[in-house]
């Protein structure tokens, strides 16, 4: 299993923010033709955790990592609930493998 498949590695890079993760794009298996998901971190902004392309139009903005992996915003469920489903497409506008070679630890 790759890194950026466990779920707590996963939160771990978006809580330490020290590898670029901003425009961050995932799909969900079950519904994989109704297109991406993004999220990312912007640490100019109060609230620089965010999600797009989710159940809140416009997106929507968090305190922290874990608030918005637990946050009920994709057909009410979190990335936590329906972590199973996730498909990690980028990571910091670089696909996922790649993203791998350049900063696997």
């Amino acid at each position: 299993m790759k890194w950026f498949e466990n779920y707590d590695a996963f939160l771990e890079l978006f809580e330490k923010h020290e590898l670029p993760i901003d425009e961050t794009v995932f799909h969900f298996r079950s519904t994989e033709s109704m297109g991406s998901h993004w999220i990312g971190y912007l640490p100019e902004f109060e609230k620089p955790y965010w999600a797009g392309y989710c159940d809140v139009p416009d997106s929507c903005e968090f305190n922290s990592a874990e608030e918005l992996f637990e946050a009920k915003i994709y057909d009410g469920r979190s990335i936590h609930d329906r972590w199973e489903e996730i498909v990690i497409d980028e990571i910091g506008m670089i696909p996922a493998d790649k993203y791998l070679e350049y900063y696997d630890k």
